[in-house]
């Protein structure tokens, strides 16, 4: 099996701008600071071909085994457990994504053919995962070895070619951990965490779509789970929590009404204040006359 390296600068990746880096990697000797732990602006892939590497993922222990995938997101620590490439193979590629926040909102650039929805739903599972390494995932390897193979030998079409595997990649591993979640039962967990994703991006209006998306769940799954977790639906659950952040803000004098039902993602002042008697017995305005005290 032959090694490469292929970085921005090399003619292999003239035509990809958002690939900083692929390579294959045989490693028959122990060399020390090869793996040293750091952080990069990039997002990084690696697949295990063979061999056993120990490797720390944002202050996580793992062990990789052949057909394990890690995935490192931009402004993760990553590294050698020990500082060093262990002995075996492994192959990589390191891509700058055009867009990747907190709240998922993930986009890919002109090259990708996956949708705006596609790229977020992708981008939300890739940031409320909680492990970063798929387990026996070998289609991966057969996508990495064509993507090889097309930036060799560069024949016609070659640039699309890549540029769909690259996406195909993507897809797999959203698949792979959308199934990965279901079959695990640590739903609360995720569960805590999509509650602080949505507390941190209020304003913004979440489709049962999208929240089904963070979680890995399909829509039908994700309503049965947060039906039987917490007794709402998602939307209801959603509405409640709005209600809670809005319950907090009232009690700040200095915040308009107006500014806190748009802030925790009510469309209108109105829609707010109907929501906010229905759910509590007072308008927004009572509500904040009893609970500020009045200074003589």
């Amino acid at each position: 099996m032959n090694q490469y390296l292929f970085k921005k600068e090399c003619k292999e990746l003239h035509a990809f701008p958002h690939v900083i880096e692929f390579a294959l990697k045989k490693i028959n000797t122990i060399q020390f600071d090869s793996l040293k732990k750091e952080a990069s602006e990039f997002l990084r892939l690696y697949y295990v071909i063979d061999g056993r590497f120990d490797w720390m993922i944002e202050e996580q222990h793992h062990i990789l085994y052949p057909g394990d995938l890690a995935i490192i997101l931009p402004g993760q620590s990553f590294g050698g457990e020990k500082g060093f490439l262990d002995i075996g193979t492994v192959c990589w590629i390191c891509l700058q994504l055009q867009q990747l926040e907190k709240t998922g909102k993930m986009a890919m650039g002109k090259w990708s053919r996956l949708t705006d929805h596609e790229c977020r739903a992708i981008g939300r599972i890739l940031l409320l995962n909680n492990n970063p390494v798929i387990s026996r995932i070998k289609e991966s390897g057969a996508l990495f070895q064509n993507v090889q193979s097309e930036l060799i030998n560069q024949e016609i079409g070659y640039t699309a070619r890549t540029n769909q595997l690259i996406d195909e990649l993507f897809i797999l591993i959203a698949r792979q951990l959308t199934r990965q979640n279901n079959s695990r039962r640590d739903f609360p967990q995720t569960f805590m965490k999509l509650e602080q994703t949505l507390r941190e991006n209020l304003s913004h209006q979440w489709t049962v779509e999208e929240m089904s998306a963070l979680v890995g769940l399909g829509t039908t799954a994700f309503s049965e789970k947060v039906k039987s977790y917490t007794g709402f639906s998602p939307l209801n659950y959603l509405i409640n929590i709005r209600i809670s952040e809005a319950i907090k803000l009232l009690k700040r004098p200095d915040v308009h009404v107006t500014d806190i039902a748009l802030d925790v993602g009510f469309y209108s002042s109105q829609h707010f204040a109907t929501t906010f008697k229905k759910l509590t017995g007072y308008t927004p305005s009572e509500f904040r006359k009893k609970n500020i005290p009045t200074t003589d």
